[in-house]
């Protein structure tokens, strides 16, 4: 018999779910970033029969499922399981935190270094970091996921180099492949006990190991909808799919999910016609984050959705958009060009900063917004 879910005021697993305002968040946490057809369609199953249809992709490439009804969670458990998607213990879950480029072709060095990593935080002896630590693995020619949240990351330097990385520090260790997993554990080890993510860490002030010498590549963006070596990679409003959707686009290959809260269908050679998907890439929504809001989450202040889809088009291409519920930001933990964050008394903005950063203004009513975001942006 599966164990009853531990809700707590916590990033979500599959283990370990938590309470939002319209029940379970259960997160997925898909091997190597990928869900086979059969894994896709069967998450879209399971998110009708115990769920409320709705399904979101994180930042981090994971995959939630809104809705469980805690009567049903055992039964999804079970499902998931079934569909090899669930980790043997919740510490094992909690762990692995890897993000994979979806640029990569299948059996390459990320692939290897991704399962090389899994496999090591799988085992007892794994850096007992916090369930919020996470790792990228971004060893293509150009890194694509430096726009995506990651504590430790692997990634080509400035001269070629592959590079164990700090968070966003812009120098990076020197490594080879078979020295890449060995050298990430020794820098999720040196982070022990300092802070619990290693921004915060880096900011208060220590310096890193020897030998973070070489110079990382500049910022690259992230990538939009359209065709790509790999396949089609798709977009939705705010990273959210229904489960017919889900279903639909099952139908057309296995997926990679992205932290750009977009799929990738491994293979495709055009992007799918559907109304519920984004392949422009110039669509407004893509400039757009926002969290799910009231009533889905019992601590946002305001519906954050139907303000998002209000605004975008005052949105210019280049800029990005961040509507909160709450202050804790958790769509999106990077600063945005304008922030808008709901409270008691109204939506405060704030630019160039998070969710809970010092605001510009206080109090604004829903109806004065598009004047004030004209003069922001």
């Amino acid at each position: 018999m599966n164990a009853a879910p531990q809700v707590k005021g916590w990033c979500p697993g599959a283990l370990r779910p938590m309470m939002s305002g319209d029940g379970l968040i259960v997160r997925i946490r898909p091997p190597m970033g990928r869900l086979t057809q059969r894994q896709a369609s069967g998450i879209a199953a399971l998110a009708t029969s115990c769920g409320i249809g709705i399904i979101d992709l994180s930042n981090r490439a994971n995959v939630q499922l809104r809705g469980v009804a805690e009567d049903r969670y055992e039964t999804l458990i079970d499902g998931l399981r079934a569909l090899e998607l669930i980790d043997p213990d919740v510490t094992v879950e909690s762990r692995r935190n890897i993000l994979i480029t979806p640029f990569r072709t299948m059996g390459d060095t990320n692939e290897a270094i991704a399962a090389e990593l899994a496999a090591a935080l799988a085992a007892p002896d794994a850096p007992d970091v916090s369930a919020k630590f996470g790792y990228a693995i971004d060893a293509g020619l150009t890194p694509v996921l430096q726009s995506a949240p990651a504590d430790i990351r692997l990634e080509p330097g400035a001269d070629g180099h592959l590079l164990v990385c700090a968070g966003d520090h812009p120098f990076g260790k020197p490594v080879t492949d078979g020295e890449a997993v060995s050298q990430m554990l020794n820098l999720a080890r040196w982070s022990l006990g300092r802070a619990a993510r290693m921004s915060r860490l880096l900011a208060s002030g220590p310096a890193l190991p020897q030998g973070f010498t070489l110079p990382r590549q500049g910022a690259t963006t992230a990538p939009q909808p359209g065709l790509y070596s790999a396949g089609a990679l798709i977009g939705m409003a705010f990273g959210q799919i229904d489960a017919a959707t889900l279903e639909t686009v099952a139908n057309i290959g296995a997926l990679r999910v992205t932290p750009w809260r977009m799929l990738l269908i491994e293979g495709a050679g055009k992007l799918p016609a559907h109304p519920s998907l984004i392949t422009d890439p110039f669509d407004p929504l893509l400039r757009v984050v926002a969290c799910v809001g009231a009533p889905g989450c019992a601590r946002a202040f305001a519906a954050t959705r139907p303000v998002a889809r209000a605004l975008a088009a005052y949105v210019p291409s280049g800029q990005t958009l961040h509507i909160s519920g709450c202050a804790k930001g958790c769509a999106m933990p990077r600063g945005a060009s304008v922030t808008l964050t709901a409270t008691p008394a109204g939506f405060d903005l704030i630019r160039n900063a998070t969710a809970d950063a010092a605001p510009e203004h206080t109090g604004l009513h829903a109806n004065d917004l598009p004047n004030y975001l004209q003069k922001a942006l």
